[in-house]
């Protein structure tokens, strides 16, 4: 009975793992824990120059994911956003390296995430404070690469 109980533990440890490794989820870990989002994921120019324009409510853990094909310098802006966000902005290899926190709807003043970003995650203004999220933390999708810090793959799930 207990085989059957740990074998039944490790493969939901496993799912959960798995569940984290979803094209609607981004993943996030840092030394405060874990935190997971459900993600729209915008990925060719049409979709990122729109991104959360016009959106009134965003549900607590859920966000857009920004995905380009080549680490660049990217900046943001506010126009026609209407709620406050959150941009965290990543490596290939998934390291957070720029949090901007609580961007003004409707401000057009640049927002630039540096050097060498791959994708930028938007999430409700302020959450990542309240959740610990810092540079340094690492982001995973399956959008990363092998060069990932936490790949998608069997072996991240056990």
């Amino acid at each position: 009975m207990k085989a059957v109980v740990l074998g039944l533990g490790l493969l939901f440890s496993a799912q959960s793992a798995f569940a984290a490794c979803a094209e609607d989820r981004v993943k996030i870990t840092g030394d405060w824990g874990q935190a997971t989002f459900t993600v729209d994921v915008v990925d060719t120019p049409e979709t990122r120059a729109r991104g959360l324009m016009f959106v009134e409510n965003l549900p607590r853990m859920a966000g857009m994911l920004f995905i380009y094909e080549e680490p660049q310098a990217v900046s943001f802006w506010m126009k026609n956003t209407l709620i406050p966000l959150d941009m965290i902005f990543a490596s290939p290899e998934g390291e957070i390296l720029h949090v901007h926190e609580n961007a003004v709807p409707g401000d057009l003043t640049p927002i630039p995430g540096g050097d060498g970003v791959q994708m930028v995650l938007e999430i409700n203004g302020g959450l990542s404070r309240r959740l610990g999220i810092a540079v340094g933390d690492t982001m995973q999708h399956p959008s990363f690469g092998a060069e990932a810090i936490l790949p998608c793959d069997e072996k991240a799930a056990l």
